[in-house]
């Protein structure tokens, strides 16, 4: 059973997908409408997951559970990638990029994993940079820890010898 995420609790389960560029208006469009309705449909051992999912900043994708409901099951997490593995297929598009994604002039970027120390050196991620943590595991550590500065996350290592 889908219900908006704005009316999902803190606790809820959550996956981020991102995409590997911004989607256009039509796109964005197309994937909420789609996986709603996979949402509303979706279910673990026969009996309905109450979820939902949200687009943000049209190139992350996330899918919620409240599994104080009904547990998800490793199925229903299945049938959620495969949503999202055949509408990546049908739209050309890559719904699971890993590359390190991060907010520089204004605009959303990403990068290789190999390639963060260069850009570190070169002054374009800096210990003041959004990065954002796909690997949240819940709706309040999405509200809370999804962008975060880089300091403050995995990446503070590269920040070192600065000063934060």
């Amino acid at each position: 059973m889908f219900i908006p995420f704005e009316k999902m609790p803190d606790y809820a389960r959550v996956w981020v997908y991102q995409t590997d560029k911004n989607l256009s208006d039509a796109e964005f469009i197309y994937v909420q409408e789609t996986l709603e309705a996979q949402v509303n449909q979706w279910a673990a051992h026969g009996v309905p997951l109450v979820g939902s999912v949200k687009i943000f900043h049209n190139r992350f994708i996330v899918v919620a559970v409240d599994e104080v409901q009904n547990q998800a099951s490793g199925c229903s997490i299945d049938a959620s990638t495969r949503w999202l593995k055949e509408l990546g297929a049908e739209m050309n598009l890559n719904f699971f990029d890993r590359s390190i994604a991060f907010i520089h002039e204004d605009a959303i970027q990403s990068v290789e994993m190999l390639k963060i120390k260069a850009m570190v050196a070169e002054g374009i991620i800096h210990p003041e940079t959004l990065i954002f943590n796909n690997l949240v595991a819940n709706i309040g550590d999405f509200k809370n820890t999804w962008q975060v500065s880089a300091a403050q996350s995995w990446m503070k290592r590269y920040f070192q010898n600065t000063t934060v």
